[in-house]
């Protein structure tokens, strides 16, 4: 009883510790302007003016980040789904080369891949446009997924998908009308991590960038600090609300990425 006691205390201070960057960012953005080092440890009176400031100069860069990393999420899925799906139901020649060479690109520095994509964006003119960073995004997230939705698809057994062939379905109708739905965590996983990728991202979002066209959010914050110093609660407030689409996302997909993420351990 005592060592339950004990655990449970630790417990309790070690999420403490981690939880206190997110209240004190709360706290700030509910205080008046200046400096967090004259904020009081609660905030009373509330004042709500650095959410009022936060929307008016941020709300446009985060439609642009919820743009770009919803159509990260869609272009990733419609490419990451297939190929899946190709290497876990078919005996394809050399298909464990090909996962070995998607492991490997996990591994490449993201500046490595930013500073490519620049020139060939600068030849393309992709450069400042939402599709140009969907497309940079998208480029961390298919990997990611093809490996999640691949490791799941193998725990399919052989028997679904040539039940469809037997009732006269093609490949693409067996994938969209079985594989698909089946799938669903993984898929719902995959697109989970994609966004937050995309969501998160401040790399690509710096170097394809060059001027005010299009900002997402992340360098929308890494500029408002500089700009405005002595607003804090505008810009905690800014967090905070690039903070709320990733919670209420991983809150609400909890239980699919549980069974996504370990659909395929188990066969």
């Amino acid at each position: 009883m005592r060592h339950r006691w004990t655990a449970t205390t630790i417990g309790i201070v070690l999420i403490a510790v981690m939880l206190f960057p997110v209240y004190w960012m709360i706290n700030a953005s509910l205080q008046p302007a200046g400096t967090t080092l004259q904020g009081s440890w609660i905030p009373f009176p509330l004042d709500v003016s650095g959410y009022a400031t936060a929307i008016a100069d941020q709300g446009r860069n985060l439609l642009t980040s919820l743009v770009v990393a919803t159509g990260s999420v869609v272009v990733c899925l419609l490419v990451a789904a297939p190929a899946a799906y190709g290497l876990a139901q078919f005996r394809i020649r050399g298909s464990n080369a090909v996962v070995f060479g998607i492991l490997i690109t996990q591994m490449i520095p993201g500046i490595v891949i930013a500073n490519a994509l620049y020139s060939v964006y600068n030849d393309l003119g992709l450069l400042n446009s939402v599709p140009g960073l969907i497309l940079a995004d998208a480029t961390l997230g298919i990997p990611f997924s093809i490996l999640i939705i691949r490791a799941f698809m193998q725990g399919i057994p052989r028997e679904i998908v040539e039940a469809g062939r037997v009732d006269g379905a093609g490949h693409f109708r067996v994938f969209r009308s079985v594989i698909v739905p089946v799938s669903a965590n993984a898929l719902i996983t995959a697109g989970l991590f994609t966004f937050l990728f995309a969501w998160s991202d401040f790399l690509f979002a710096l170097t394809l960038t060059t001027n005010e066209t299009v900002r997402p959010i992340t360098l929308g914050i890494y500029q408002y600090i500089g700009a405005h110093t002595n607003q804090w609660n505008a810009i905690m407030a800014t967090t905070v609300l690039a903070s709320i689409p990733a919670a209420v996302l991983l809150v609400v997909a909890q239980r699919y990425v549980a069974a996504g993420a370990t659909g395929g351990a188990v066969k």
